[in-house]
């Protein structure tokens, strides 16, 4: 059965659906199977902002059809892997679905923690290797921002702010991937 990966934002409109369109394509360029989902804590039904169209575009990739859609709770607690694009996203899908926090990383934390542990073993579970990134976190590590965790926000900004988000979006996804599934030696 694919993992289902959620990624989370703000208004599901610049980071995710950014970040989605590198995952679905570095995914599919490595064969993987898996179902790429993205939410936003405040609007639903709104495309993805020109500038991130455009940025996308610029990478061949084509994000004109995404619609955002709000965090759920039914969807957080379908969901393998929660990645969140900042910290508050991290604390919203704790507060919604507690028994999620697990399982529910910032982006910049996940890569963090990832390079902390190790990859994931061949034949390793997703959730025992989320448990190992897990084991030493604490909510206080979610309060506040801190750019060490965070993705800045590129909403309302112009062209060049959303390529400097894509570019570290494609380099924090390429590495996530590389820690979930590592190529054999």
């Amino acid at each position: 059965m694919p993992i289902e990966i959620l990624l989370l934002c703000t208004g599901n409109t610049c980071r995710t659906p950014m970040a989605q369109a590198l995952l679905v394509a570095d995914l599919a360029d490595r064969g993987i199977e898996a179902t790429v989902r993205s939410a936003g804590r405040i609007s639903q039904g709104q495309p993805a902002t020109a500038t991130a169209v455009e940025a996308m575009a610029e990478r061949g990739l084509d994000v004109t059809g995404h619609t955002s859609s709000l965090m759920t709770s039914a969807g957080l607690g379908s969901a393998d892997l929660i990645v969140g694009m900042a910290r508050e996203h991290v604390r919203e899908a704790a507060v919604l679905r507690p028994d999620a926090y697990p399982r529910t990383f910032t982006l910049k934390e996940l890569v963090r923690r990832g390079d902390e542990e190790g990859p994931r073993a061949g034949g390793e579970p997703l959730e025992d290797w989320l448990a190992r990134l897990h084991k030493r976190r604490r909510p206080a590590d979610h309060l506040g921002e801190s750019p060490a965790d965070d993705v800045a926000d590129p909403v309302g900004q112009g062209l060049a702010v959303y390529e400097r988000t894509a570019d570290e979006l494609d380099q924090l996804i390429g590495r996530t991937v590389a820690l979930i599934w590592p190529r054999p030696s």
